[in-house]
């Protein structure tokens, strides 16, 4: 994300102990820390509406951050990728909120949903009640040690909250932008990512669907007996037209229609836009590599990082292209 992969660009060795050289200075990169601690009554309120509840959650900013941390990343990554997706979650919302963004949101009154149509999130009481009650105290502690080890920061593009997207696994590489949203972000651009593969239970997945669902999905209406049971005829209706830098499939043409690899994707409910496919008897047997849309940082991706010793700000500037970080409250003093 390997018959059909071969007719992909590359394909992209790993060695564990050679890291992808990264676009940041020898010397470590800290993330910066506050001068003063903040209180509570200095923090953004966040309004969360919590869709199971149909209620809305308002809490400081550095607890909402907490809950989008246990939602969308496990508990047991290394501490740096934990303060890395604390980053990206604080600086997704500040966005939000500094450009009043409702967005997405059901009900009047909230700034965010609690759904992957913005963050996941954990109401508090959750975190406190099921979380401590069925012994997860220890992964919660460690959540918001991360989270403070980056309070208050985000990152930045010339001085202002970046589009902070996310995803769980590479195929090896991220997307640029346009591959994925026609629009072209300047700190959203491809780069290898190739710890996925070792260590990402999410990294390979295969699908069997039936030729006659495959058809109907895509909204083709294509006579089945024209598919025969082999993978030649298969693939002669079945053409790659072009792949992205990260190696997705950008357009392909099937029975005559050309589709975009996410259209494909989305219609067929794939894990990712880089697919292999076989014949099978009546069925045909798709191989994704990958999962999400692959635009931002890789979540397993940074978890690998952070075993071989990188910190939560060189993830984030491997991932995010010539970005900066900069202090929520001195962001807020100029709105």
């Amino acid at each position: 994300m390997l018959t059909l992969a071969l007719l992909l660009p590359v394909v992209v060795v790993l060695f564990r102990h050679q890291p992808v050289p990264l676009p940041i200075p020898e010397q470590s990169i800290e993330v910066p820390a506050s001068s003063t601690p903040l209180v509570v009554e200095e923090q953004p309120q966040v309004a969360v509406y919590l869709s199971k509840l149909g209620q809305i959650e308002t809490l400081p900013l550095e607890d909402y951050v907490v809950g989008v941390v246990a939602a969308e990343m496990p508990a047991d990554f290394e501490v740096s990728a934990l303060t890395a997706q604390a980053i990206a979650a604080r600086t997704y919302i500040v966005q939000r909120l500094l450009d009043n963004d409702k967005s997405g949101v059901p009900v009047e009154g909230a700034d965010v949903t609690d759904t992957i149509a913005h963050q996941a999130y954990i109401s508090t009481e959750t975190l406190e009640k099921e979380w401590k009650s069925s012994g997860k105290s220890t992964q919660l502690a460690k959540l918001q040690i991360a989270v403070k080890n980056s309070r208050n920061i985000v990152m930045t593009y010339k001085g202002k909250p970046i589009t902070a997207s996310f995803f769980s696994t590479s195929n090896g590489y991220t997307e640029n932008s346009e591959d994925y949203w026609k629009t072209s972000i300047p700190y959203l651009r491809s780069v290898p990512s190739p710890w996925d593969k070792e260590i990402s239970p999410r990294y390979k997945e295969t699908l069997t669907i039936s030729k006659k669902q495959f058809l109907s999905d895509l909204g083709l209406s294509i006579a089945i007996p024209t598919l025969k049971n082999d993978s030649s005829s298969l693939n002669s209706l079945i053409h790659i037209l072009s792949t992205t830098e990260g190696h997705r499939i950008k357009e392909l043409n099937i029975g005559g229609v050309t589709f975009s690899g996410r259209e494909v994707r989305e219609k067929l409910g794939l894990r990712s836009s880089q697919f292999s496919w076989v014949a099978s008897g009546n069925d045909i047997v798709i191989t994704t590599y990958g999962y999400g849309h692959g635009v931002g940082m890789s979540q397993w991706g940074a978890n690998g990082m952070a075993k071989e010793g990188y910190t939560a700000s060189q993830i984030l500037k491997h991932y995010y292209t010539g970005i900066d970080f900069q202090q929520v409250t001195k962001l807020l003093a100029k709105k």
